[in-house]
Formats: structure tokens, sequence, C-alpha cells
């Protein structure tokens, strides 16, 4: 009898909600233009190293001292991406070792301005020598992204 009770007051209710939960995801999942993305900002897809991409490094250096902080701001020529959501992230090159990530939420141009942050600035020190990779990211409201990657040294 108490065997009974607990089947009916904890496993049926968790294999019905596995079994709703699934039939609920493989719909959506069937509609057009739906995928699951898990990660989203992932270091390697949809990075653009070319200067005709709509997204763009402005004001990184190829070298820094220890002391010199990495000031940067990003140039987006996309207008669709005129409002989001700005991630910054350094990592150790060749690496997915991440040294520092700033986020900059809700983003939008200034008339007559297309970089960002706006308002912000990013600026950070890093006082350990080698070599590091930058990723800039933009997350429209609408969940599109845009990425660029760039390059520095630190002596």
């Amino acid at each position: 009898m108490a065997s009974k009770r607990v089947f009916i007051v904890f496993v049926l209710p968790v294999i019905l909600s596995v079994i709703l939960g699934s039939v609920v995801l493989s719909d959506v999942l069937e509609k057009p233009g739906r995928e699951l993305n898990m990660w989203p900002m992932s270091y390697s897809e949809g990075v653009s190293i070319s200067h005709s991409s709509p997204i763009e490094i402005i004001g990184l250096s190829k070298q820094y001292s220890t002391t010199e902080p990495v000031e940067i701001q990003v140039k987006v020529t996309d207008s669709s991406f005129s409002c989001g959501d700005l991630y910054i992230t350094i990592y150790s090159s060749g690496t997915t070792n991440v040294i520092l990530q700033e986020g900059f939420f809700e983003q939008c141009f200034e008339s007559g301005s297309n970089t960002i942050p706006v308002g912000d600035e990013f600026s950070k020190v890093i006082d350990t020598p080698g070599s590091y990779d930058i990723v800039t990211e933009i997350v429209s409201k609408q969940l599109k992204n845009i990425s660029t990657k760039g390059t520095f040294t630190i002596k």
C-alpha cells in the first residue's frame, strides 16, 4: 500500500513531466526557423575576421604593456543590430580559457553614431604577458548575433 502511494505521489508526476516536456519541445523544434541553441555565445561560431564584417573592433592595438589598459569600442554597420547586448570576452590565445568577460546590456546607438558601448567604456588592464584573443559579440533583441575577433599581445 505504501509503495503504491509513493509511486503515485513521487514517481508518476516525474514521468508525466518528462513526457509532456518532450512533446512540447518536439513540437516547437518542428516549426520552420526554430533550432535548439544551448550555448548562444560560442567561441568559434560566427566569428568573422573580415574587414567587410558588420561588426568591427575599434582602438585595438597589436601590443600593450602590463600596465597599459586595453581600451576598445565596437562599430556596427548592420542596422538590424541597432539595439542589443554587447559581450566582450578575452581568451588566452589559441585556447578557450576565459581571462575576462564583460557585458553591456541594452546598447542602442545614439543618433549619428554606430559605436558602442554608449555611455560606458571597456578598459581593462591585463598584467600577465602573453598573446590574447578578444571576441566581441552583439546579440539583438530578436536573438540574432554577430561577432568578430582580434588578437593582441601583452609584453
